[in-house]
């Protein structure tokens, strides 16, 4: 039988009350305190840290702080990668972000959800679904970016936008739900 962290990587119903899920979290909560309280001319460790707590890194990675997380094991993030202040990841499921992508102030991305039927939510269990965010990608200042969805390369992301399909390379999107509003190609 899997175990509840095979399960919430696989996508599937989960129990996150489950010790190996909580001791995991606890470890991520642990790095993140350490990571926001890091002085900001103290690069070399906030690096180290975030080499610690994400699953990789690229090249010169910059989090401003405070940063959130569930994990960081499952966080993936590409050469030069930057996010502003107050953004927060849940990821029970892949986050993977390209090269170069920039996020803005409060940006959330969301792996977990939940079972839409109450008397399954009652239960507890949740699952979820990985985000892929391409290269090249700025993503505006408390934009959303829901569980599934992936962003191509080049797109922009307007601020406010809550992203709740897949978004084309090369385009702008906003609103909310977020549609496309311009194509940069």
């Amino acid at each position: 039988m899997p175990s509840e962290k095979a399960r919430m990587l696989a996508g599937e119903l989960y129990d996150p009350r489950d010790p190996e899920l909580v001791a995991d979290r606890e470890r991520a909560r642990e790095l993140v305190r350490l990571y926001n309280q890091t002085e900001a001319t103290d690069r070399e460790r906030r690096e180290q840290i975030l080499s610690e707590l994400f699953g990789s890194v690229g090249e010169r990675p910059a989090v401003e702080p405070p940063f959130r997380c569930d994990y960081g094991e499952q966080i993936t993030v590409g050469d030069r990668f930057f996010a502003n202040f107050g953004c927060v990841f849940l990821d029970v499921c892949p986050i993977t972000v390209g090269d170069r992508c920039l996020l803005g102030p409060s940006v959330h991305i969301y792996t977990a959800t939940h079972p839409l039927d109450a008397a399954s939510r009652a239960e507890g269990k949740e699952y979820g679904k990985p985000v892929t965010v391409g290269d090249d990608v700025w993503v505006g200042g408390q934009a959303v970016l829901n569980p599934g969805v992936e962003v191509g390369d080049r797109s922009v992301v307007a601020s406010g936008a809550v992203v709740t399909n897949d978004v084309p390379a090369g385009v702008v999107v906003q609103g909310n739900p977020a549609e496309v509003v311009k194509e940069l190609d």
